[in-house]
């Protein structure tokens, strides 16, 4: 039980303040930044931006509620590894702290799952 809370907890940071404070403000500002967007694999900034969006806003309302909590993370844990690694290489550490802390989070749910309180356990036990 305790360890679900914990889960809820990670779930709800990760998920809540990756929504809130990364996506969706990349989302309400497309027509700005997506032309500006940093492109570490060649896909055009544009495609970059869009992945970072579906993986900021998509996945991250999915790690929140609990949906598919595992596969949800890996979009979020790679996004993350290449903010703090590629993206951010330049900057000193406390520059790519954040987005290493994500990452790690991120980690943890995947290994873990998205525990008791995620809406596939509930969705799961109605079933049954």
């Amino acid at each position: 039980m305790v360890a679900d809370i914990g889960l809820l907890a990670l779930r709800i940071i990760g998920g809540f303040f990756m929504l809130y404070l990364h996506g969706w403000p990349k989302l309400a500002n497309y027509a700005s930044m997506a032309s500006a967007f940093a492109d570490p694999f060649g896909l055009g900034p544009q495609i970059s931006f869009w992945l970072v969006i579906f993986a900021e806003v998509i996945c991250a309302f999915f790690v929140l509620c609990g949906i598919a909590t595992r596969w949800a993370s890996i979009p979020l844990f790679f996004t993350m590894g290449v903010a703090g690694i590629l993206v951010h290489s330049a900057d000193p550490l406390k520059g790519k702290e954040l987005a290493f802390i994500y990452m790690f989070i991120y980690v943890a749910l995947f290994c873990l799952g998205g525990g008791r309180f995620g809406l596939d356990n509930f969705i799961k036990r109605a079933r049954n």
